[in-house]
């Protein structure tokens, strides 16, 4: 396991303004070595030349929101985090790497939910890089592997939730979003810690049932609802009807035997269930006519 490391170099503009110097000094000797026709002069500057050609090299920038990653032949020696210009080592490897915000989306997967019915979906991932070292060392392209492994955890988390809630108190894909949030970011978190990755947020962007079975699951959503519907009106006459007969009683308006209470429940129900008004046929004689 590769963890971070702070690396502290020197600062840039002191060694520029030395290496500046140095290559002064080389010229002034060169000029000196050409004029003396002196052998060891000019050995003095053509090295003096390549020692700061050579440090030259040291020389690094490291932007708001980067980091550079340093390695000598092969070994991990730090991190410089903080921005600025700067000098180091001239034979380190320095790999920039972003620790800025990034976000992509996933395509469109086709996976079957909890009661096996294929849905699309896809996921926006927000994230960015925290630990550089595992980032570049633990993983062998942590973009890549990001985006391949947050197309596994959409996959996972879509197979664990029905797209529909049926009964009361259970989580769906489509009516409780912060909930299935959660359950991504979590997924995502725990497969990308290896790479260095923090996830900020991740959210569905795309959810539908799949064109083959879209047509039979709109049917099913609309008879599901006018099941419902119709249960609220039943509900709702039944209490009316209730509320009428205790008026009626209470106020002694009229006394009906049980044949004639429960006639009367019957038409109120079949009015107020009714999808069509009521038509009713007045009687102009007693109720018993």
């Amino acid at each position: 396991m590769f963890h971070e490391t702070e690396f502290r170099p020197a600062r840039g503009f002191p060694a520029l303004f030395s290496l500046v110097l140095l290559i002064a000094l080389a010229i002034a000797t060169l000029i000196v070595a050409v004029a003396t026709q002196s052998v060891p002069l000019v050995v003095v500057a053509l090295l003096g030349f390549i020692v700061v050609v050579i440090s030259l090299r040291g020389l690094f920038i490291v932007n708001p929101g980067d980091a550079k990653v340093l390695i000598l032949f092969g070994d991990y020696r730090g991190t410089a985090k903080k921005p600025g210009f700067w000098f180091a080592n001239p034979f380190l490897a320095k790999k920039r790497i972003s620790l800025r915000v990034r976000n992509f989306e996933t395509a469109k997967l086709k996976v079957n939910d909890a009661r096996a019915n294929p849905v699309e979906i896809a996921a926006i991932v927000v994230w960015k890089v925290v630990e550089t070292a595992e980032a570049l060392f633990e993983v062998d392209d942590y973009q890549k592997y990001v985006a391949v492994q947050s197309e596994s955890a959409v996959r996972t988390v879509a197979q664990g939730y029905p797209y529909d809630s049926h009964a009361e108190g259970e989580h769906s894909l489509s009516t409780h979003t912060d909930e299935i949030s959660g359950s991504l970011k979590a997924a995502l978190q725990d497969r990308l810690t290896r790479a260095g990755v923090e996830i900020i947020e991740a959210r569905i962007s795309h959810l539908a049932y799949a064109p083959e079975i879209a047509q039979a699951m709109l049917r099913r959503q609309q008879a599901t609802a006018i099941i419902a519907a119709r249960y609220k009106i039943v509900e709702g006459a039944v209490g009316m009807v209730e509320n009428a007969l205790e008026m009626l009683s209470a106020k002694g308006v009229v006394h009906l035997d049980e044949e004639r209470r429960a006639q009367m429940v019957s038409n109120l129900l079949v009015v107020l269930c009714s999808e069509r008004d009521a038509s009713p046929v007045v009687n102009a004689g007693s109720i018993y006519q």
